[in-house]
C-alpha cells in the first residue's frame, strides 16, 4: 500500500461518518510531517450550513492545531474532488499537495468543470493527485444516492 493510499484509506474511514449521519459521504484528512493533524466529514445537513464540508472543517482544524492559516507544508486528502467554494479555500490555506479519491464530473473544481487548484494567474498553485482508491472512493457515492433514492422513493410509495 502507497503513502497515499494510507491517508485516503484514512479519508474513506471519515467519509463514512458523513453517510452514517445522513450525509453526503465525503472525508478528509490533512497530514503534516508524515502525521494526520486534522480529520473532517461533511456534515452540511447535520449542522444544518452550507460551509460544514469536509474539507473546510480539517482546514480549521489544522490550522488550530499548526497555529496558523498558512498550511504550506500539508498534504491534504480528499474522497471527492472539491467544489468551488473548497478549492478556494485550499488555495487560500496555501496547501500545497490535494490528493483525490473520486472526480465529481458535474461540480468538481479540481479539473472537473473548472480547475481553481491551477489557476496560473491566482499567487498559489496546488499540486493535485487524482484517481487515489477511485473505485472504493465512488463506490461509496453512488451507493449513498442509490439507498437516498430508495429511500424517497418508499416514502412517496408510503404517502400514496
Amino acid at each position: 500500500m502507497t503513502q497515499d493510499e494510507k491517508y485516503m484509506k484514512e479519508a474513506i474511514k471519515q467519509a463514512k461518518k458523513a453517510s452514517a449521519i445522513g450525509d453526503v459521504p465525503i472525508g478528509c484528512v490533512i497530514v503534516f510531517g508524515d502525521k494526520i493533524i486534522a480529520r473532517g466529514y461533511n456534515q452540511r445537513n447535520k449542522r444544518k450550513t452550507t460551509l460544514a464540508h469536509a474539507e473546510l472543517l480539517a482546514i480549521q482544524k489544522a490550522s488550530k492545531k499548526l497555529g496558523d492559516w498558512r498550511l504550506e507544508e500539508c498534504t491534504m486528502y480528499i474522497t471527492l474532488e472539491p467544489c468551488q467554494m473548497c478549492a478556494g479555500a485550499i488555495v487560500q490555506a496555501r496547501i500545497p499537495k490535494v490528493v483525490i479519491g473520486a472526480m465529481n464530473p458535474k461540480a468538481g473544481c479540481a479539473g472537473s468543470v473548472l480547475n481553481i487548484l491551477q489557476v496560473d494567474s491566482f499567487n498559489h498553485q496546488v499540486d493535485v493527485e487524482r484517481g487515489v482508491l477511485k473505485e472504493e472512493c465512488s463506490r461509496m457515492m453512488s451507493e449513498f444516492f442509490k439507498n437516498l433514492r430508495k429511500k424517497k422513493k418508499e416514502e412517496k410509495n408510503d404517502q400514496n
